[in-house]
């Protein structure tokens, strides 16, 4: 099988080689580690020490709502279930962390717990949760760090379900920027719950209500996601904001970790997506589901097979660029049938007329081409033969 190089256009083809995308220098953000992820197309922007081990503090609870998601979605349990509040969980209260203030005598429901988690970053909610749904601690968090490694988190170790400093219990930037774009992508129905401003379980006290992001109150565009403390973890924060452009809506989620107080982790954060969104440009290459090349295909009932990317292609560049890339298809030739729907085929490879490389996504089927008549192989064998 020989591989042909097909070349579709984009503008500015006779460009001279010398041009480059410069990538744009991001602001001096004041956090040990950092990275901006633009999650509509899935491209880092920018990063420091992103792989660096750090201690995640409460954004350990990402992963512990992930988990409970989960649990919910395949009916382990449900939002209107009334989950016991155990000993263990009451005791958080004595480790000097954040709390949903619930009792052994309260009567929680899932949901309660889980806006008590993230609202009010509840270590006490967070157990209880864990309980629930692992039956124990050590069998929540064994399923914690099994969700790490189907993710691929290469430095990401759990040790609890609070975030509150243990020996081995770790993340990073990347792999917590990871976890908070998949709890938005596969659990659409619960991310609104972590732009709730406020929330108070019965009992607690009023100054417990108001949740800890203070960018939500800063901009209207941030709608999640989790803030975190302690004295080894500094100040830390995931932003996650959505604003609109001609060509569609655009997400970004900030990590910073390690800053020196919560409005510094708010400013490097808001600092870190307002430049996200100002020298970076989005740009859609190829509407979903749309054929971009068609083939010739052999020993089919069709002559010519619909190539395509199943969910478009989007790519972030710097600003001013967008018309200047090149799209590039690499695939295998010849086609032959039978070509499944959503069989991958090649590969789409967007880079700049440099040649720096863009982004590179799968090349499938669009439509099925089933396999012709006897005869019709048999013709379609020996022209094959010929050529």
């Amino acid at each position: 099988m020989k591989r042909l190089n097909a070349w579709l256009a984009a503008l500015a083809l006779a460009l001279p080689l010398t041009v480059r995308a410069q990538a744009p220098q991001p602001p001096e953000i004041a956090a040990k580690s950092y990275l901006l992820l633009d999650v509509t197309s899935n491209q880092v922007l920018a990063e420091r020490n992103a792989d660096a081990p750090a201690d995640p503090a409460s954004l350990t609870k990402l992963m512990t709502a992930y988990v409970v998601f989960s649990a919910i979605r395949d009916k382990k349990i449900s939002e209107d279930q009334i989950l016991p509040v155990s000993l263990r969980a009451w005791e958080e209260r004595k480790g000097g962390g954040s709390l949903m203030f619930i009792e052994p005598r309260s009567t929680p429901t899932v949901s309660d717990l889980l806006r008590g988690m993230i609202v009010n970053s509840g270590n006490d909610a967070s157990v209880a949760l864990a309980e629930g749904v692992g039956g124990t601690l050590p069998t929540f968090i064994e399923m914690m760090n099994r969700q790490a490694q189907a993710f691929g988190l290469k430095n990401t170790v759990f040790k609890n379900v609070t975030g509150l400093t243990e020996p081995g219990h770790h993340s990073s930037a990347r792999d917590l920027a990871v976890i908070a774009s998949r709890i938005i992508k596969d659990f659409p129905d619960f991310y609104p719950i972590y732009s709730t401003r406020k929330y108070r379980f019965e009992g607690a006290p009023a100054s417990n209500e108001n949740n800890r992001n203070v960018l939500l109150q800063r901009d209207p565009t941030v709608d999640g996601m989790k803030t975190g403390y302690t004295e080894a973890a500094g100040y830390c924060l995931i932003a996650s904001a959505q604003r609109d452009f001609p060509n569609g809506k655009r997400r970004l989620i900030s990590v910073v970790l390690n800053t020196t107080s919560m409005d510094a982790r708010a400013n490097e954060s808001q600092k870190l997506l307002n430049w996200g969104y100002a020298a970076w440009d989005a740009v859609r290459l190829f509407e979903p589901g749309k054929a971009i090349a068609t083939p010739q295909v052999w020993k089919g009932k069709l002559n010519e097979a619909k190539l395509g990317v199943e969910a478009g292609v989007f790519v972030t560049v710097p600003k001013g660029e967008g018309s200047k890339l090149v799209t590039k298809i690499e695939r295998t030739d010849p086609l032959v049938a039978p070509l499944a729907k959503g069989q991958k085929v090649g590969v789409l490879k967007v880079a700049t007329p440099a040649g720096l490389a863009v982004a590179e996504v799968p090349l499938v089927v669009l439509e099925a081409v089933d396999e012709a008549g006897i005869f019709g192989r048999a013709w379609d064998a020996i022209r094959l033969w010929i050529k």
